[in-house]
């Protein structure tokens, strides 16, 4: 599954218990069925078949992939009435804006106007792929603009390997600022 894929699949459980008391509902059933709807939102489908194999794998590692018994029809029976349920309680708004096209027009430009010498020597561009990736584990991508989240992981890659922007000392605004003009860094 592609990041796309699995930050939208990310966003829908987080605003999925939002909504929802955390106990009411199991949290692996509605990630599972979490990763099936994203892949149908995104157009990259994935088998229920293949979530169950992979989810089964995780929780009991070296295990052979479930036979097509009772137990496997009820729990594909489970994911696809948990994507329903999903639906309803979110209203069918899963379509999400996410930080992703951002963070690369960002990086494109920050690449240009920084040397070439600091630009490839630190890996500031997997740095904050990687941050952005790690800010789906909690509820950043709903309580922040898409904006905003791609700023950050780029000025938090740019400080952990003191790299500095040319010129920002004598210029009127913060280079964020040229990203997004509403974005104040402490």
């Amino acid at each position: 599954m592609q990041s796309i894929a699995v930050a939208t699949a990310c966003t829908i459980y987080h605003k999925f218990f939002c909504e929802i008391n955390l106990d009411a509902y199991d949290p692996y059933l509605v990630a599972m069925s979490a990763l099936y709807l994203a892949g149908k939102v995104e157009e990259q489908h994935l088998r229920t078949r293949d979530i169950i194999n992979v989810s089964n794998r995780y929780f009991h590692p070296g295990s052979e992939p479930l036979e097509l018994d009772s137990r496997f029809w009820a729990l594909r029976d489970s994911i696809v009435q948990c994507e329903l349920l999903m639906l309803r309680v979110l209203r069918f708004q899963v379509s999400f804006q996410h930080p992703h096209k951002y963070l690369l027009h960002y990086l494109v430009s920050l690449k240009n106007w920084l040397n070439r010498y600091s630009w490839q020597r630190t890996p500031i561009s997997v740095t904050a792929w990687a941050l952005l990736r790690d800010s789906y584990h909690g509820g950043l991508c709903l309580r922040f603009r898409a904006q905003h989240i791609a700023v950050a992981v780029l000025h938090l890659a740019l400080q952990a390997y003191g790299v500095e922007v040319p010129a920002e000392a004598e210029a009127e605004k913060p280079w964020w600022q040229i990203y997004t003009m509403d974005t104040e860094i402490p």
